[in-house]
């Protein structure tokens, strides 16, 4: 019998990626994102996947989300809880009220109300237990400038990461969290364009395959549930984070 698995943000980018390469792997996969045609597209390369278009922001949403895969797969193994967004780069005095608060809802509040669910269907599921994956990113451990709400919540992701990691113990649910960076996808042309380096200087960034970042999140679900992977970074090699860039 396949695991079930949950990809949010499965219509493009890493969460596509990831959900592909669970799908190779023999996972029988939900998919859930904003738009049902890039959520299709996706599953053409996931045999019986469950499609189910969400705004991981909206709590009635995610509850819908879970309903349907408890409907139709019966449990859940294997959540990756990658749904995310950025503000526009600015300074942090200029960045308003409304654009933090959507990073903060679809970063952290979703990710959140993904994990609750999840949580819920892995303590009474039978056999009991599961793996949660948390999408973190580089700016989970240092800030790019001018990036206030998005380094805020990858932050937070970080201790909602270990907090669940913890309580997660009595009921054989693990978490750990994977910190990415320069990953190619749609939302990192700009890095082989030219982005902003901490000294005010615009140079271009090298950058990694997504398919790399695919079998990372494969190596971390692969493990037994006696052994998790808390945190594990994935990054181009030669990006300016670590010593001085």
């Amino acid at each position: 019998m396949s695991k079930i698995a949950l990809v949010t943000g499965a219509g493009s980018g890493i969460g596509r990626a990831v959900a592909q390469a669970l799908a190779a792997e023999g996972y029988t996969m939900a998919l859930a994102g904003r738009r049902r045609p890039a959520l299709e597209e996706t599953a053409t390369a996931c045999p019986e996947a469950l499609v189910v278009p969400t705004d991981v922001c909206d709590p009635a949403q995610v509850e819908n989300l879970f309903a349907a895969i408890k409907a139709r797969f019966g449990r859940l193994d294997l959540l990756f809880n990658n749904a995310g967004t950025s503000a526009p780069a600015r300074p942090i005095e200029e960045l308003p009220l409304a654009e933090w608060q959507h990073v903060v809802a679809v970063n952290l509040t979703g990710a959140f109300l993904c994990i609750q669910q999840a949580v819920k269907m892995m303590k009474a599921q039978v056999p009991r237990g599961g793996r949660i994956i948390n999408n973190g990113s580089i700016s989970a451990h240092a800030p790019r400038p001018n990036s206030a709400a998005y380094t805020a919540t990858k932050h937070a992701i970080t201790g909602l990461t270990k907090a669940l990691a913890l309580d997660g113990r009595a009921f054989d649910i693990t978490c750990g969290q994977i910190d990415i960076g320069n990953a190619q996808t749609e939302l990192t042309q700009k890095m082989k364009e030219g982005v902003l380096q901490p000294d005010g200087s615009t140079r271009p960034e090298p950058v990694m395959d997504v398919k790399d970042v695919a079998r990372a999140v494969v190596y971390m679900a692969s493990l037994p549930p006696q052994a998790n992977v808390l945190s594990l970074t994935v990054m181009a090699s030669k990006m300016p984070f670590v010593g001085r860039g």
